[in-house]
């Protein structure tokens, strides 16, 4: 008998493809829009959101049967900022450049729908492992989308991968500026992640036709 039963591997398995929280559900965009013009934070968001979500998931796992139904958005809210802060406070410590650039993003994952939407629907009414696993599967959805977009836009609007030119120098026009190739900056635009957003959300139907809706 393997680690995971085949229920409890879906909740890793399905966020990543046909149950995305961002292709699938359509949550989340405002991240995806605002933060990946650059590879670097699109992976370090990513990162961020799978612990804010794995640990988040478990703590209001753990707590679910004294929250009182009232007050259990605000519990929510109160567990996710302690988080968030201890996500903020580790990038100041050990990637200040980085902090800076994301800044108020980093905040913003409070309200980050897919969070709060996973502790209402999923941490409230379920176990530690498999609230563990639900975030965890639901982190990695939305963080593979993130670095997909963040891929494709720092590729074609900047020529660099995490900072490095891989198409070659375009002031020295070698590589594939040598024959002619611009950059585009309209992929660093935030406009532009919402439209490989949309590409990615077409080739997902297409490959799966389940997916369409009537």
């Amino acid at each position: 008998m393997g680690l995971l039963s085949k229920k409890d591997a879906a909740l890793i398995t399905d966020p990543l493809a046909d149950n995305n929280p961002i292709t699938i559900q359509v949550l989340g965009i405002c991240s995806a829009l605002a933060i990946t013009a650059q590879l670097k934070a699109s992976i370090v968001m990513a990162i961020s959101v799978l612990f804010v979500m794995g640990v988040g998931n478990v703590v209001i796992s753990a707590i679910r049967n004294i929250i009182p139904s009232k007050i259990r958005i605000i519990v929510q809210l109160t567990v996710v900022a302690a988080l968030v802060i201890i996500v903020d406070q580790v990038l100041k410590a050990f990637a200040y450049e980085l902090s800076k650039e994301l800044s108020v993003f980093v905040g913003l994952i409070i309200t980050n729908c897919i969070i709060m939407g996973r502790f209402e629907a999923f941490a409230l009414g379920n176990g530690l492992w498999r609230s563990f696993l639900d975030g965890i599967g639901n982190a990695l959805g939305y963080g593979i989308i993130l670095i997909i977009v963040g891929f494709f836009r720092e590729l074609l609007g900047s020529g660099t991968l995490l900072g490095i030119p891989v198409l070659g120098d375009p002031i020295a026009k070698t590589g594939l500026y040598s024959i002619g190739y611009e950059n585009n900056g309209f992929m660093l635009l935030s406009p532009m992640a919402l439209i490989v957003v949309g590409i990615i959300i077409w080739v997902q139907r297409s490959r799966n036709k389940a997916l369409i809706e009537d």
